[in-house]
């Protein structure tokens, strides 16, 4: 008698044969249980895909909403200025207040990982310089920004805009 006829305590010769008849039916269930299992497993993988696919569309048409509502309160000071601009003609304060628009302006691109490009006496780097103009500039080494036309910017290691200098050149 083996271990497992001794646990269920039945005696081989005086219980009936299996057959292969009487497995078959139970082997098809459980043929039928897995397919089952495997239907609802791919079901389930391909609503996971659809979903992510889903969320990621939504992220990438709205990444820019944080950006954007920091930059209304600046578009709301410019505003601002300009209705003020209307009704005094005090210069100096509309000039004031564009600069601290300005300032406000730079610090939320540095907020968001945007850094200004260094210009002013740096080297000359064509991976983040244009040069617009190379002209003489006594005192100054070849190869040296000596003026910039607009500035440029980085977000993070990437160049979003190249800064437009002007170059000393050598004599």
């Amino acid at each position: 008698m083996t271990d497992d006829e001794a646990l269920d305590g039945g005696d081989p010769a005086t219980e009936p044969q299996a057959g292969p008849q009487a497995a078959e039916p139970d082997a098809e269930a459980r043929a039928a249980e897995f397919q089952q299992r495997l239907l609802r497993a791919q079901a389930e993988l391909e609503n996971f895909r659809k979903r992510s696919r889903r969320e990621y569309d939504e992220a990438l048409r709205y990444r820019e909403i944080d950006v954007l509502r920091d930059l209304l309160p600046v578009l709301d000071n410019v505003l601002r200025a300009i209705d003020a601009s209307e009704k005094t003609g005090d210069l100096e304060s509309l000039r004031s207040g564009f600069r601290m628009t300005a300032q406000q302006l730079e610090k939320l691109l540095g907020s968001h990982g945007c850094q200004l490009i260094e210009t002013d006496g740096a080297a000359f780097d064509p991976a983040v310089h244009d040069a617009i103009l190379h002209q003489e500039a006594p005192g100054m080494a070849a190869g040296t920004i000596v003026g910039t036309a607009s500035r440029g910017f980085k977000l993070h290691d990437r160049v979003v805009r190249p800064a437009q200098v002007i170059v000393a050149k050598g004599s």
